[in-house]
């Protein structure tokens, strides 16, 4: 009888004691582009260097009906062939404070899935991606998720989507982001510098002449890495022949998986391109300034290695404000006219300007030892926070517009009605619908002409 009791003992699982679940942290970020499961990738290691054990979900993979995967090549397809539509989409969002009817309904579809997905032992949970923190703040302020929401901010520029009711912190990389975060009414904002892997640090001159011999590039030429995320979006092709004609500096290009775009380059006669690049810190340590038109991680890095950094023909929506927030903060330099490009890049590569920006970049980085977004995550996880006060709940919750209510119901009706085949071989229709769901005027689907200076 002993000895059946104790075999019953053992089958029933052990309660999850405060210090167990305060040792376990889930990181929920989104496979849109490179940037945030990049971020989520190095929070997890540093999180774990830190003692916690650490869960990670793709928030498309927790969407039901595969409307992740149309979310995702929806947005691609959207930056693609129609960037003056995308364009629309994100000025309309920021209009209406990115919380339309549709995206909350579609959202909250996520809700049960993510619930499943987290471990009882879970002591808090971080989003690296706007619509992680939509549904895990909503979540949070009807009670559903009672550990604290972190939202980390991937993106020098804050969208209102970034701040969503019911995240208890946001932690940002710089004071020019949180000053954004705070006035689109985030209540905690922290900053505690970038994300970024250590492998990304200044290289000696040994590590540049053998990273050139490495990759094939010119020993002494200066060198302009130009990168585009990993889909390779935006005119590369057109920035990659600028920069080889301008003679400032030879053009190394980095498609990422644009297998159509790294073959155009070739066929022009652009000598140095590469596809997907696994050991980039090599190649930024190789290059004398990096080209980017997005403003996302790959800025960052280029921060860590001690490169200055110039956007340029930006792409449209977070490309355009990345660059904005970027050039506020002293970090990277907008070039907007192209006539400066060869001048610009010259004071980058061996000027003044390049030593300023080198300087800004590196003091990201300079935080105190116990510092960094992995720290202040794991502070805020053994510490906690008080528990939800009605008050604090109705501090949190914004009204919704009447025109996001009138644009959803359109928008419910077309997606449900599948009347969507003429819209998407005209506009590519899932990246449409998705983007009417956060409150954008059918009226804002008219095409226009590409903003002069961005777009070829």
């Amino acid at each position: 009888m002993h000895l059946r009791a104790l075999a019953a003992a053992a089958l029933r699982p052990e309660p999850v004691t405060v210090t167990a679940r305060a040792e376990r942290v889930a990181i929920v970020s989104a496979s849109i582009g490179a940037g945030h499961d990049g971020a989520a990738a190095e929070l997890e290691r540093q999180l774990t260097a830190h003692g916690l054990v650490v869960d990670r979900f793709d928030l498309l993979d927790l969407l039901p009906a595969r409307i992740g995967r149309l979310i995702r090549d929806g947005y691609h397809r959207m930056l693609v062939q129609a960037p003056w539509a995308y364009q629309r989409v994100y000025r309309s969002t920021e209009r209406g404070g990115g919380d339309g009817p549709l995206t909350r309904a579609l959202l909250r579809t996520a809700e049960e899935r993510v619930l499943r997905a987290l471990h009882p032992g879970t002591g808090a949970v971080v989003s690296t991606y706007p619509g992680a923190s939509r549904v895990l703040g909503a979540m949070r302020l009807r009670g559903r998720l009672t550990v604290p929401v972190l939202t980390y901010l991937t993106d020098f520029s804050v969208h209102p989507l970034w701040v969503a009711g019911g995240v208890d912190v946001h932690l940002a990389a710089h004071a020019v982001p949180a000053a954004q975060a705070r006035a689109a009414g985030a209540r905690d904002v922290r900053v505690c510098g970038p994300v970024v892997n250590p492998r990304f640090r200044p290289g000696t001159a040994r590590e540049r002449d053998t990273a050139r011999a490495r990759f094939g590039l010119p020993e002494d030429a200066p060198l302009a890495l130009l990168v585009a995320g990993s889909w390779g979006v935006g005119p590369v092709r057109q920035v990659a022949l600028e920069l080889r004609d301008c003679g400032s500096a030879v053009p190394v290009v980095v498609c990422g998986r644009n297998d159509a775009l790294a073959e155009q380059l070739r066929a022009d006669g652009v000598e140095h391109v590469h596809g997907w690049v696994d050991d980039m810190p090599a190649l930024l340590h190789a290059a004398d300034v990096l080209v980017q038109n997005a403003g996302g991680l790959s800025s960052l890095e280029a921060f860590a290695t001690g490169l200055p950094v110039a956007s340029y023909r930006c792409i449209p929506g977070h490309g355009l404000t990345n660059a904005a927030a970027l050039e506020e903060a002293g970090a990277a330099v907008w070039i907007r006219d192209p006539a400066r490009l060869k001048a610009v890049l010259c004071d980058l590569i061996d000027g003044p300007l390049g030593r300023r920006q080198r300087a800004v970049g590196l003091a990201l980085f300079a935080a105190e030892p116990d510092g960094g977004p992995a720290a202040e995550t794991a502070r805020v996880h053994r510490a906690g926070l008080p528990p939800l006060t009605p008050r604090s709940v109705a501090r949190w919750r914004r009204p919704a517009a009447r025109r996001l209510v009138a644009t959803a119901a359109v928008a419910c009706g077309v997606w449900a009605c599948a009347v969507g085949t003429g819209i998407a071989t005209a506009y590519d229709g899932p990246g449409v619908i998705h983007a009417i769901g956060h409150g954008l005027d059918l009226d804002d689907l008219r095409p226009a002409r590409a903003p002069q200076g961005h777009h070829s």
